[in-house]
């Protein structure tokens, strides 16, 4: 037994003291629920693992001993009255409970919950120092596993100041008290570069495509045989009638390069024309200087 000044340890001590996961889930149990230090949560632990090793030797033996079906419905009666499990739960139930199903029963967490108190830490203060009570009684245990009877009968002692309604750190009629959500942090390795981000959009954006035009497609409608035929009668009359078109074409460029080529041969022929009409107006200056030298000589001569 051991004497009462020195009474045994209710919790065990982790295996191993530098576990980096366990120590982030740790601190992350800590922040969410405002719990004073680690050794908490090492006492929700062992009474967690109590509870599932009770049901493992009962699922053993309960198919051979009435003994075991006895117990088992005690463990299961037990922890519906403190509303860790549902009615109607079985011992597998039992087998997948975690760590957080217990915490959520603390009279810490529940006062918060209910909006008795501003915060998780605010609630542990105010039972601290006695302004919590449960049906009338003070309870001074932030610790203390709530029923399911005595979660209704929670609220302020009669002495307590937090009565009055303007009382300032009484929290507002329209709070309601929220457990956070547990977010995992992410590592700077894990975050997703710029080349990965833009062909993560470049993907969605080929989906959406993809999407709009299987929306828009219509659905193919069978043709009958007689208007097969018809279609492929049409056709050869269509290719007879790109060639005329594509003849014509040709044509017309041939007759554009002949114009081009002919006018080319005319220029020329217009130049010998005006160097011909030129030289006719040079023999007629020529006779005319003969002409006027020819009459000086006789003026002369007469003289």
């Amino acid at each position: 037994m051991g004497k009462p000044k020195f009474s045994r340890k209710k919790y065990v001590t982790p295996s191993h003291p530098w576990q980096e996961d366990r120590i982030k889930e740790e601190n992350e149990l800590i922040k969410k629920y405002g719990l004073k230090n680690k050794r908490e949560i090492w006492k929700t632990e062992t009474t967690l693992r109590r509870y599932r090793g009770q049901a493992r030797t009962l699922l053993a033996k309960i198919s051979s001993d009435p003994q075991a079906k006895k117990e088992s419905d005690l463990l299961l009666m037990h922890l519906t009255r403190m509303n860790i499990l549902p009615p109607n739960s079985n011992l597998d139930d039992v087998l997948a409970l975690e760590n957080e199903s217990i915490l959520s029963r603390r009279l810490q967490t529940i006062t918060y919950l209910k909006g008795l108190a501003n915060t998780p830490d605010h609630a542990r203060q105010l039972i601290c120092h006695g302004h919590i009570a449960i049906s009338g009684r003070k309870i001074t245990i932030p610790s203390y596993t709530v029923t399911k009877q005595e979660e209704n009968e929670i609220g302020y002692t009669t002495d307590s100041p937090l009565n009055d309604t303007m009382h300032p750190a009484r929290p507002r009629a329209d709070f309601k008290g929220v457990v956070p959500i547990k977010k995992e942090p992410v590592k700077p390795d894990e975050k997703e570069s710029p080349k990965e981000e833009k062909a993560d959009e470049e993907k969605t954006v080929i989906k959406e495509e993809t999407k709009s035009e299987e929306k828009t497609e219509e659905p193919s409608v069978e043709t009958p045989p007689s208007e097969v035929q018809d279609k492929t009668e049409e056709t050869p009359n269509e290719q007879t009638k790109m060639d005329e078109k594509t003849k014509e074409s040709s044509e017309l460029v041939d007759e554009k390069q002949t114009e081009k080529t002919e006018g080319d041969d005319d220029k020329p022929e217009e130049k010998n024309e005006k160097s011909e009409s030129d030289t006719p107006k040079d023999e007629k200056k020529d006779d005319e200087q003969k002409k006027s030298k020819d009459k000086t000589v006789e003026k002369e001569g007469g003289n």
